[in-house]
């Protein structure tokens, strides 16, 4: 009779095993509790040997825990056997319900797969359910309460009565598996919560170390910073300024809450900024001082978000270029001034004039086809000269862009009739050169700023007035009839003519205006070279005294 028919033998192994299922759920980490389902196999299941075999994530199968034999766990813990092997083995063995038995009989072809195992040696079985060393006994484990989800198998030997294990031990060891499986998954799951936890913990110090360097870096940057709102009814508020921005604005970081950037923006630089605000986003404006003072500086905008799916926040920086403009303004000025008088060069005269004029003269000859065109309302171009039929110059392909152009037209100096046109008046100093010979170039030059000067306050706003060169000054007036331009001549005549105080002596210059008319058509050397003439014909055409300097 077998010692397992026996209750009070049972009831022993069943103590046993309750134990060894109990330490499972002692144990601290994944490596403790392999190790403890090795050992329970052991002091629990009545086995002197017992291997646990684990699933790696590339599937095959390693020694992780081994119980009984020093000996034997030197030679094959850590040791990995191949997935196809252990297949092999688990569909060719025994099916005892769950577990399965491959007899010394059998096993002999398993010798030379690449399965970790020990061996033993031991005569031939004396009865038919006596153990034999190469006996093999599996006890697969399955995650998820049994599923065939392999999660390792747990290999046993040498049980301690001698014999193969009946009903009563087969249901022990199968029953021991499933709670190992439990077990180990359960550790896994510890394992991995543990090093999410960890990697969680170490993402936090790195975002809080992240944080922390992103706060002394945006309050000690030596330039300014500030943190707006992306999108919603309070987009483009700001957030946060460091103190480099509120010095440079000269408002305190409470007040800039209430504002945002366009809030602060020179009117004239709104469309700028509007342009700009956005990632990446660059732009060169002025922002307004506390004492109404605008000052030039340069943004750069970058988004920023709070967490992966949070809100979205702009990151502007703000550098303080007023002196670089200023300095970019100046070389513009002098570049397109005169240095002497502060008035428009030559070429700045010319590169207004030119802004103003197109290659066609707004007079041409239609066709008939044109003409009826026209009549119909028909705004198609003309592709012999580039006009539609509504008076604007369009864009022709050899032309150049002419789109939305106003043409501009000389009035008819003949009779008036109430056209206005561009004036050129073109204005030569009578009696300069006598000054500079008598008084030298120091008096000269205080001259031509007195009459620069006079010239400018008796124009409109708009107009241009502008030093040629030596002593010649060319007006530019838009929007003026034969008449107008006439008068204005003789009022410009008329301010230059009172004497002018240099060193505590007087002197007295006169000036010869020559009135041309800008119009489409011409070029601009043809429109200055028309008004040269025409002072030069009243010039000769006035008397000596009149033109005489003091």
């Amino acid at each position: 009779m077998e010692a397992e028919s026996e209750p009070y033998v049972r009831l022993a192994t069943m103590r046993q095993l309750h134990q060894a299922v109990a330490d499972l759920n002692t144990a601290r980490s994944l490596a403790d509790t392999l190790q403890t389902v090795a050992d329970g196999i052991v002091t629990g299941l009545g086995y002197e040997l017992g291997c646990v075999n684990v699933v790696r994530p590339d599937g095959d199968l390693v020694v992780a825990a081994f119980a009984g034999n020093s000996a034997a766990e030197a030679l094959i813990t850590g040791r990995v056997g191949s997935r196809d092997s252990w297949e092999r083995r688990l569909s060719m063995g025994e099916a005892w319900d769950g577990l399965r038995f491959i007899p010394h009989t059998e096993g002999w072809v398993l010798l030379d797969d690449d399965v970790p195992q020990w061996h033993t040696e031991g005569p031939e079985p004396r009865f038919e359910d006596e153990w034999h060393p190469l006996d093999r006994l599996y006890a697969p484990m399955y995650a998820s309460g049994g599923g065939m989800d392999l999660l390792g198998v747990l290999s046993v030997d040498r049980p301690r009565n001698g014999r193969r294990p009946g009903a009563w031990g087969r249901e022990a060891l199968q029953m021991y598996a499933s709670q190992a499986a439990i077990a180990i998954s359960n550790a896994r799951l510890r394992a991995n919560m543990q090093r999410a936890l960890v990697r969680l913990e170490r993402e936090q110090q790195a975002l809080r170390a992240s944080e922390e360097s992103f706060r002394q870096a945006f309050e000690y940057a030596p330039s300014g910073m500030a943190i707006a709102e992306m999108g919603g009814d309070q987009h483009g508020r700001l957030l946060r300024t460091n103190d480099a921005l509120c010095r440079l604005l000269g408002r305190p970081a409470s007040v800039l809450r209430r504002y945002s950037f366009a809030d602060l923006v020179h009117p004239e630089d709104i469309g700028t900024l509007l342009r700009t605000s956005a990632e990446g986003g660059r732009a060169e404006l002025r922002l307004g001082r506390r004492d109404s003072t605008y000052l030039w500086v340069s943004l750069r905008n970058s988004v920023v978000a709070d967490t992966a799916d949070g809100p979205r926040f702009l990151l502007t920086h703000v550098e303080d270029i007023e002196e670089r403009k200023r300095n970019e303004l100046n070389l513009a000025h002098r570049a397109s001034h005169d240095a002497l008088t502060g008035l428009p060069n030559s070429a700045e005269l010319r590169s207004r004039l030119s802004a103003r004029l197109c290659e066609r003269p707004h007079s041409v000859a239609t066709t008939a086809i044109e003409a009826l065109d026209a009549a119909y309302g028909d705004v198609e171009v003309s592709a012999a000269h580039g006009y539609r039929a509504d008076g604007y110059e369009a864009e022709v392909p050899g032309l150049g862009p002419y789109d939305h152009h106003v043409h501009v037209a000389a009035p008819d100096t003949e009779r008036d009739d109430g056209a206005k046109g561009l004036a050129v008046l073109f204005c030569d100093l009578d009696g300069f050169k006598s000054i500079n010979d008598r008084f030298g170039h120091h008096t000269g030059d205080v001259v031509l700023i007195e009459v620069a000067r006079r010239l400018t306050t008796c124009v409109r706003d708009g107009d241009t007035v502008a030093r040629l060169g030596g002593d010649e000054f060319v007006v530019l007036a838009d929007g003026l009839g034969a008449a107008d331009a006439a008068d204005l001549a003789v009022r410009l005549r008329n301010a230059i003519i009172p004497p002018i105080r240099v060193d505590g002596r007087a002197v007295r210059v006169g000036a010869s205006f020559g009135i041309g008319w800008a119009e489409c058509g011409m070029t601009v050397e043809e429109v200055l070279r028309s008004a040269d003439q025409r002072m030069y014909v009243e010039k000769r055409s006035r008397s000596k005294v009149h033109r005489r300097a003091g």
